[in-house]
């Protein structure tokens, strides 16, 4: 876990050396201290400027940091926070409506039982068996007397 964090350090140190100078100034030098000393020096990092960060292979680690630094350094105003606020619990409250949705105990039941019946159904068809009369049976002993021989 301390190594995917120190991984997310170094792509986040990175993306701040791509920014402009007025960005960086905004975080604290305590913290940017932090990234830069605890950061992975031998993580290889793979940032394109040219491309958006959204379409990159960052580590969820370091959007959130991205994403926490916005929010406490980058916001100009008061209403842009409170958007941006409202933005990330709108995402948050998506993601959980997605994962309970994928993962209710409810629906899992609820498909194990419509697979069972299905089986059930299969096993239970109906087979017809016809006996034969005494006639028929009384018919072949006397035929299966005559291919015996």
């Amino acid at each position: 876990m301390e190594n995917k964090l120190s991984s997310a350090y170094a792509e986040v140190c990175e993306i701040l050396s791509f920014m402009e100078q007025k960005y960086v100034d905004k975080i604290p030098k305590k913290l940017l201290n932090l990234f830069y000393e605890e950061r992975d020096k031998e993580y290889k990092i793979n940032i394109n400027p040219n491309i958006p960060l959204t379409e990159q292979n960052l580590q969820r680690k370091t959007l959130a940091l991205l994403a926490m630094l916005n929010l406490h350094y980058w916001c100009e105003s008061e209403t842009e926070k409170q958007e941006l606020l409202k933005l990330y619990a709108d995402n948050d409250k998506k993601k959980e409506e997605e994962l309970r949705e994928k993962y209710n105990p409810d629906n899992l039941f609820k498909k194990k039982e419509t697979n069972k019946s299905v089986e059930n159904e299969r096993n239970t068809a109906l087979i017809e068996y016809k006996e034969e009369n005494f006639f028929k049976k009384v018919l072949n002993k006397i035929m299966s007397l005559f291919r015996k021989r």
